[in-house]
């Protein structure tokens, strides 16, 4: 009898086991990752973060990340930033120098901040993609905070951000609708105050029907835009479109006063083939036709009419 009652005793056990091993492939995983130097060494002031490496923890890291996808779990990665965990720890009342603390951090950038789901990618691959993705985010928070603060026209009440926002999304529309079929990469550049605003739009448009966004990069790219019109800022526009067989080609156009306003063929050229940080003359790509903007047709969106 005794053996008996061992006998599925250890049956239990290992039924519990498995099914919590079951479990843990259905439940996914974060890592807050510290993407740079500087932010591992301001992590080294707490006592329970035991690495002294920063290419160490990254070889660790990565470790991590190949046995969980061999484990079947999903996996993001998300960028730790030292300054807003001890904000974060200050403001919620947890120690800093706690593993715990630093597990409930993760969680929270997780739900709200720029995230990189994991699916075999090298990590000196994912930390570009993750830096890329957290400046784009606080880009996005910084336009949109900028058009909510605007309020409405004294003139005629109309909400000043919500009608640049329309206004933006009706220009990336008419210029993506005349650009034709292709796969087409823009740029949108903006001055502010306090720092120049970059969104970048990639899609792809067939030989019938309207082009393919991502809802959440056309939303930032339309955000900036909106900000420049809002603000009536000089910015401007690059789209490069390709198609097989066929050199790429490059046409621009300058914001102003809430329009597109088409760049010559020279004016393409210059800005293309000029160093943005230095103003010294870059080398034209070969397979490349830098062209006039062309004219994107009608002024205002319909409902504006």
């Amino acid at each position: 009898m005794a053996h008996t009652r061992n006998t599925r005793a250890t049956a239990r056990r290992r039924t519990g086991t498995s099914m919590r091993r079951t479990l843990r492939r259905e439940a996914p995983s974060t890592i807050g990752l510290l993407a740079d130097e500087q932010d591992f060494a301001a992590m080294r002031r707490y006592r329970t973060f035991t690495f002294d490496d920063h290419t160490v923890y990254l070889q660790q890291v990565e470790g991590l990340l190949k046995t969980l996808a061999a484990q079947g779990v999903h996996t993001t990665l998300a960028l730790f930033d030292p300054e807003e965990y001890a904000e974060f720890c200050a403001e919620s009342g947890v120690a800093a120098d706690a593993p715990a603390s630093r597990s409930r951090f993760t969680a929270e950038i997780a739900a709200t901040g720029a995230t990189v789901a994991y699916t075999g990618q090298p990590i000196d691959t994912l930390i570009p993609l993750l830096v890329s993705r957290a400046v784009r985010q606080a880009t996005w928070e910084y336009a949109t905070m900028l058009l909510a603060d605007l309020g409405e026209c004294a003139d005629c009440g109309q909400d000043i951000g919500r009608a640049a926002f329309d206004r933006a999304s009706h220009l990336l529309m008419r210029t993506l609708e005349t650009a034709g079929p292709g796969t087409h990469h823009l740029v949108c550049s903006t001055p502010t105050e306090n720092e120049q605003l970059l969104a970048v739009l990639h899609t792809e448009r067939g030989t019938t029907g309207p082009a393919l966004l991502d809802s959440g990069e056309g939303a930032e790219f339309v955000t900036v835009l909106a900000v420049g019109i809002a603000l009536e800022r000089h910015g401007g526009l690059v789209l490069r479109t390709s198609n097989p067989g066929t050199p790429d080609r490059v046409h621009g156009w300058r914001l102003t006063r809430g329009s597109l306003v088409p760049l010559t063929t020279g004016e393409v050229f210059s800005a293309y083939c000029t160093d943005a940080d230095t103003g010294d003359p870059v080398s034209p790509e070969s397979g490349v036709e830098y062209c006039a903007g062309f004219d994107i047709g009608a002024d205002e969106p319909e409902e504006h009419r």
